[in-house]
């Protein structure tokens, strides 16, 4: 296959050249371009000669792939990395990239990807282009959604970022499913999709709140929680109003801390573990998001026995929901408790939260149905 040149929407796509194995091997030293694609670690200024020259040029002569540099069309200045990294006999190719840090937020890997994707489809006559990334990785994901991919779903990756194994996810796209040059596309700036990949593509935060006996902290669960954790999950009230294992054993602690750490990745919760002023596991506070509705999420909770009666949970409920609505853009946080769970029932209104009514056989427990009071807080009603 012949090289070509592209140039669209103010960016120009060429093959590699020798002489840009200095810059690539700079923007190669980039923590999230190493923490996220396959490139050698430590990147070395061979790896980057090697792949401008012998690796580049073996995928177009053998017609495997497409690799093309992305560069100001005025300066010259390389941006980026975007192409077809396979290109299957059926007509399938799958797109890969990345952006220089000194060229972020411009939307140049955007303009790039779609520019690729027309001439694969216009030019080359393929039938479909894939896109893969790890689970986690939101500004490749948030990329893929303005080229006009769909996500579909999440897959074991064959060969992922860090040793071991991955789930990644994957999208397509068919022709004709390519936004015109120079429309925003879907989940374009100030959307909802663009707010949560900037949130979720982040580490998870440590949020704060005050119960007038002092500052409580929200953070991730640590190593250090895990028998705490336990304890709780084999409290009576614990097993009797919620569905944890029982018995309860560390590896369910342990199952649930790596939950929380998925959950964050995938952009689906944020499970956090309430810490008191000695920073010593209080109980669990989770925020769901609604795979139906992406303005409503639903809020779960546990207190540690030693921490009940002190207002942690109120106070810790507040401050997420306080969260979730300026951060994640939520409309409404959805609570349930078993009918009888009065403790739930308090710490909720005690937040604000209005308790809505009953749902009769609302919820599976521990092998029937039972009935559930159903609450919620909207975001007015903080005013």
């Amino acid at each position: 296959m012949e090289p070509v040149e592209i140039i669209e929407d103010g960016v120009l796509l060429r093959p590699w050249r020798e002489t840009d194995a200095e810059a690539v091997h700079r923007a190669c030293q980039d923590p999230d371009i190493q923490r996220w694609t396959t490139v050698p670690r430590p990147y070395r200024p061979e790896h980057a000669h090697g792949f401008v020259t012998e690796m580049s040029r073996k995928a177009w002569a053998e017609g495997t792939g497409a690799p093309f540099a992305v560069c100001d069309p005025n300066t010259g200045e390389l941006l980026g990395s975007s192409g077809l990294i396979s290109i299957d006999k059926d007509g399938t190719g799958e797109i890969g990239y990345w952006t220089a840090p000194w060229a972020r937020g411009r939307g140049v890997m955007v303009r790039a990807t779609r520019a690729v994707a027309r001439w694969s489809f216009d030019t080359l006559g393929l039938r479909r282009l894939i896109w893969q990334a790890e689970v986690g990785n939101h500004a490749s994901r948030l990329v893929a959604l303005r080229a006009g991919f769909r996500i579909d779903g999440r897959l074991r990756l064959a060969n992922p970022a860090l040793p071991g194994s991955a789930d990644g996810w994957i999208g397509s796209l068919l022709p004709g499913e390519v936004p015109a040059a120079g429309s925003t596309g879907p989940a374009g700036p100030g959307t909802l999709a663009a707010r949560r990949a900037a949130v979720f593509g982040r580490p998870q935060p440590v949020l704060f709140a005050e119960n007038g006996a002092g500052e409580l902290r929200l953070r991730p669960m640590e190593e250090k929680d895990l028998d705490a954790v336990v304890q709780t999950c084999r409290d009576p009230e614990s097993i009797r109003w919620t569905t944890v294992p029982d018995p309860y054993e560390r590896a369910d602690a342990q199952g649930y801390q790596a939950y929380g750490r998925d959950a964050w990745a995938r952009g689906d919760a944020a499970c956090f573990v309430i810490a008191d002023s000695d920073d010593r596991y209080a109980g669990t506070l989770d925020l769901r998001l609604s795979p139906a509705d992406p303005l409503v999420a639903d809020a779960g909770f546990m207190t540690a026995p030693a921490a009940r009666g002190r207002g942690y949970l109120p106070a810790a409920l507040v401050a997420l929901s306080a969260w979730g609505f300026s951060t994640l853009g939520l409309a409404r946080i959805e609570w349930k408790a078993n009918v009888g769970n009065t403790s739930s029932r308090r710490a909720a209104e005690k937040a604000g939260f209005l308790v809505e009514g009953i749902a009769r056989g609302g919820v599976q427990h521990r092998g029937e149905r039972v009935d559930v009071w159903v609450g919620a807080l909207l975001a007015k009603d903080l005013g």
